[in-house]
C-alpha cells in the first residue's frame, strides 16, 4: 500500500512524496492544474496500476544483489541497494527566494542518502541532486547513483497506458545539432509484459568529455491522452545517461552520471566520505506545446545568464576573424579588417586560432605552447590589441585550454598528460592535460590567465576539438578518472572568472559539443555549431531554442564577396535566432552589400530584448533533410517587448505565402526584408510572400 507523506506546490507543479509498506520513498511531479488523488484498490494497485514503488534515488552498491529479470547489462536500477534504502524523514526549509525539500534515506548496510529538491519562486523547473555518505566501517563502491528519479508514469492513465506515451530525445552530431526524435513506448519495446517480470529499458547518453556528442543530456515523456510532459536535463560536462525503465504498469524515468555498465564509472567511498551527484533540472507541465515545455528547462540557463555580466544583457555583437583569415591571423590583416568594420556596432573582436602558429605547422597541430607567432605578430600582440581597442572594440582571443597537439612542446610533457593503461591518451594528433595536476594548473594560469591579463583581453573563446572518450587513469575506474578531470576543468574556468571578473567567456567544442547546463552556467555565450557557411544554419539555430537559451547561442553570419543581397539577408536573419557574430570577406564587400548588413545589424539591436527574453515556437513545412532542405521555416519568438518572426525559405517546394499565428499582435512595427517581399497582419495571422528559394525576412510586431 502506497501513501502520500507530503504534497508541496511549487508554482504550477506539485512534488508528491510517497512511501510504501516497505518504507521505500518515491517521488512524482504533477501539474498543479490536474489534481490527482492517490488511490489504491483491494489488490494494492495504485492509480489503477499494478506497480512496485520505485525509490526516488537510484543507486547500486558493488557487491549488493543486482535486479532480477534479465537486468544484467540492461540496467542497474532497482536492485538490492534501492530496495534496502529506507525512508527516515522529510524536511522543508525556506531559501532566499525559494525553498528546499530534503529527504533522508538510510540503509542498514552502512550508508545514507540525502535527496534534495530546490525550487526558486516562479521558476518553471526544480533542481534535484543527491548526496551519499558512508557511515559504515568499510569502504563502499558506487556503480550507479542517479541525480533524479520519477516513478509510476503516467499516473493519469490506469493500467499500462497503451498507445498513450511518447519519449522525446534530442540528437546532436557535428554541424547537425538539435534534431528532435519522438518515439512511442511501443516502438521502443517498452510495453509491459503479460506478467511484471522482464525488465525493459532505454538507456542512452554520451560517453566522454564532449557531453553533447550524440544526444543532448535531455529526455522527456509525453502523455498524449492527458497532454502532460515530464522532462529533465543533466548539468554535467562529462559522461551522462538517461533511463526509461519498465517492468510493470508504471514507467520509471531517471538520469545522472553514466553508470558502471554504460560509462565504466565506479567510485569508492571510505568510511566518513561522501559524494554528490551532478544537478538535474526537472519539470512537468500540462501542455501540448513541446517547444514551450523545453524552454521551461532552459529557463535554468537563462537565470544564470541574467545573473551574469551586466554588459552582456543587451546581447552585444561579435566580430570573429576566423572565416576571414582561416587560422592565419596577423597584425596586418587584423588592421585591414578593423578598417573595414570601423564604426560598425560590434562590441567584441575575437582573434581566433592560429595566433601562436609556428612556421610550417598548421594551427590545429601546434596548439598547447601558446607562444605568440613572431611571423604573424612581429611586434607582439600589444600593438594588435591596442589597435582593436582604438577601434572601440574589446579584444578577444582563442584558446584550446585542455588539449595539446603533436607539434607543440607540451605534447611531450607526458608526466602531466592524461593516460589510459599507463600510456598517454592520444587521438589522431591530440593529447589531453591532466587537469587535476597542480603543475598543469600552474602552467595554464601562466599561459592562459597570464596572457589574458598581459594583453588586456576582455573576451576568451574556449574551444575543445577532441573527446577523452570513456575515461583515463588516476582513479578507481576510467569513468571516475574522467569525472575528476572534468571537475578540475570546470574549476579552472571558474578560476578564470575569479581572476578576471569582467571577462566574457565563449563556450565552444567543435561548435556545439558542450551545450550542456553546467558549462553554459559558467559562460556568457556558446558557439551553436560549426556550420559556419552552411544553408542549414537557421534550421540548427532554431531547433537549439529547445535546448539552450538564444541569449547564449552565438550564430555566425559568414559573408562572402560573391554573396548576392538575398544570401546576405539569409545569413543575417539566421543570427536573429541567437547572438550575432559576423565573419567573412569584410574587406572586399561593396557598398550595397554593406548596406544590407548594416540594416540587419540595426534591426538586430532593435529585437535583441525579444531574443533575450522571449519564448519560441517553430513552424515549418516538415523538413527532413537539413543538408538539402525544402520548403520553409518560420520561428515566432514572443516577449513583453514584442514578437519577432524570422522566416527562411529553402531549395524547392516553397509556397507562395507563409502564414504563422501571432496571437495578440496588432501592428507591424518594422521589418528586415527585400522591398519586393510583401507582409500583412490580420486577425492574429502574419502573411509573408515567399516567391523564391533561399530568401529570408525578419518582422517585428507589437
Amino acid at each position: 500500500m502506497i501513501q502520500v507523506i507530503r504534497d508541496v506546490q511549487l508554482g504550477d507543479m506539485i512534488a508528491r512524496y510517497t512511501v510504501d509498506e516497505w518504507n521505500v520513498c518515491g517521488l512524482q511531479l504533477l501539474p498543479a492544474d490536474l489534481p490527482l488523488e492517490l488511490s489504491s484498490d483491494k489488490d494494492g494497485h495504485t492509480y489503477g496500476k499494478r506497480m512496485i514503488q520505485e525509490n526516488l534515488v537510484q543507486l547500486k552498491i558493488a557487491g549488493e544483489t543486482y535486479n532480477e529479470a534479465y537486468a544484467g547489462g540492461v540496467s542497474l536500477r532497482n536492485g538490492q541497494s534501492c530496495r534496502e534504502l529506507k525512508f527516515k524523514k522529510i524536511g522543508q526549509q525556506k531559501l532566499p527566494g525559494g525553498l528546499q525539500i530534503e529527504v533522508l534515506l538510510k540503509s542498514q548496510r552502512g550508508y545514507m542518502v540525502h535527496h534534495y529538491l530546490r525550487w526558486k519562486k516562479n521558476a518553471p523547473y526544480v533542481v534535484m541532486a543527491s548526496t551519499i555518505e558512508n557511515i559504515g566501517q568499510e569502504k563502499i563502491g558506487l556503480e550507479l547513483f542517479s541525480s533524479f528519479s520519477l516513478g509510476g508514469l503516467t499516473p493519469y492513465v490506469e493500467g499500462d497506458a497503451a498507445e498513450t506515451m511518447e519519449i522525446c530525445r534530442v540528437r546532436s552530431v557535428w554541424s547537425g545539432e538539435g534534431r528532435v526524435c519522438r518515439e512511442s513506448i511501443e516502438d521502443l519495446a517498452l510495453e509491459a509484459a503479460w506478467g511484471p517480470h522482464a525488465v525493459r529499458c532505454l538507456r542512452y547518453g554520451q560517453v566522454g568529455s564532449m557531453p553533447v556528442n550524440g544526444f543532448f543530456p535531455f529526455g522527456a515523456l509525453y502523455d498524449k491522452q492527458n497532454e502532460i510532459y515530464w522532462g529533465a536535463q543533466i548539468a554535467h560536462n562529462a559522461s551522462w545517461q538517461m533511463e526509461f525503465y519498465r517492468r510493470d504498469d508504471g514507467l520509471g524515468f531517471s538520469g545522472g552520471l553514466a553508470d558502471r555498465e554504460f560509462g565504466q564509472w565506479y567510485k569508492e567511498l571510505a568510511p566518513g566520505e561522501s559524494f554528490t551527484t551532478p544537478e538535474a533540472i526537472v519539470s512537468v507541465a500540462h501542455t501540448t506545446d513541446f517547444d514551450g515545455f523545453c524552454q521551461r528547462l532552459t529557463e535554468y540557463q537563462r537565470d544564470f545568464f541574467r545573473m551574469g555580466l551586466e554588459k552582456e544583457q543587451t546581447l552585444p555583437m561579435v566580430f570573429n576573424e576566423y572565416c576571414t583569415t582561416w587560422g592565419n591571423p596577423s597584425h596586418e590583416n587584423i588592421c585591414r579588417i578593423l578598417d573595414a568594420i570601423k564604426g560598425k556596432p560590434f562590441s567584441y573582436f575575437v582573434i581566433d586560432c592560429g595566433w601562436y602558429k609556428q612556421p610550417g605547422i598548421p594551427w590545429d597541430q601546434g596548439m598547447g605552447d601558446y607562444v605568440v607567432s613572431k611571423e604573424l605578430f612581429p611586434d607582439g600582440l600589444e600593438e594588435t590589441t591596442e589597435a582593436i581597442r582604438d577601434a572601440g572594440l574589446v579584444p578577444g582571443i582563442w584558446f584550446e585550454i585542455e588539449n595539446v597537439a603533436k607539434y607543440a612542446k607540451a605534447y611531450q610533457q607526458e608526466r602531466h598528460l592524461l593516460k589510459r593503461d599507463g600510456k598517454p591518451l592520444t587521438t589522431y594528433f591530440r593529447r589531453f592535460w591532466d587537469m587535476k595536476d597542480p603543475w598543469v594548473q600552474e602552467y595554464l594560469e601562466e599561459t592562459v590567465i597570464g596572457t589574458l591579463k598581459r594583453y588586456g583581453f576582455g573576451y576568451m573563446k574556449m574551444d575543445y576539438n577532441e573527446t577523452i572518450g570513456v575515461g583515463c587513469d588516476g582513479a578507481e575506474s576510467l569513468g571516475e578518472g574522467l569525472r575528476r578531470n572534468m571537475e578540475a576543468d570546470a574549476e579552472f574556468i571558474m578560476k578564470v572568472r575569479e581572476e578576471l571578473p569582467e571577462i566574457v567567456l565563449e563556450d565552444c567544442a567543435s561548435g556545439g559539443h558542450r551545450l550542456e547546463p553546467l558549462t553554459l552556467s559558467m559562460c556568457s555565450m556558446a558557439s551553436f555549431s560549426d556550420a559556419h557557411e552552411c544553408k542549414e544554419i537557421p534550421i540548427i539555430a532554431a531547433n537549439l531554442h529547445r535546448m539552450i537559451t538564444p541569449a547564449q547561442s552565438q550564430i555566425w553570419a559568414v559573408i562572402r564577396e560573391t554573396d548576392d543581397l538575398d544570401r546576405i539577408r539569409y545569413s543575417l536573419c539566421a543570427t536573429m535566432l541567437g547572438r550575432l557574430c559576423l565573419s567573412g570577406d569584410v574587406t572586399n564587400l561593396s557598398e550595397a552589400q554593406w548596406a544590407v548588413i548594416d540594416e540587419g545589424m540595426t534591426f538586430y539591436r532593435m529585437v535583441s530584448p525579444i531574443i533575450r527574453d522571449g519564448i519560441s515556437h517553430i513552424y515549418d513545412s516538415g523538413i527532413k533533410s537539413w543538408r538539402h532542405p525544402r520548403g520553409y521555416q518560420a520561428l515566432v519568438r514572443t516577449s513583453a517587448a514584442g514578437t519577432l518572426v524570422v522566416l527562411h525559405t529553402f531549395a524547392s517546394e516553397v509556397p507562395e505565402v507563409v502564414e504563422v499565428p501571432v496571437e495578440g499582435c496588432e501592428t507591424i512595427l518594422d521589418s528586415y526584408r527585400d522591398a519586393s517581399d510583401a507582409i500583412t497582419l490580420e486577425n492574429g495571422v502574419l502573411r509573408m510572400t515567399t516567391n523564391r528559394p533561399w530568401m529570408a525576412m525578419a518582422v517585428l510586431l507589437k
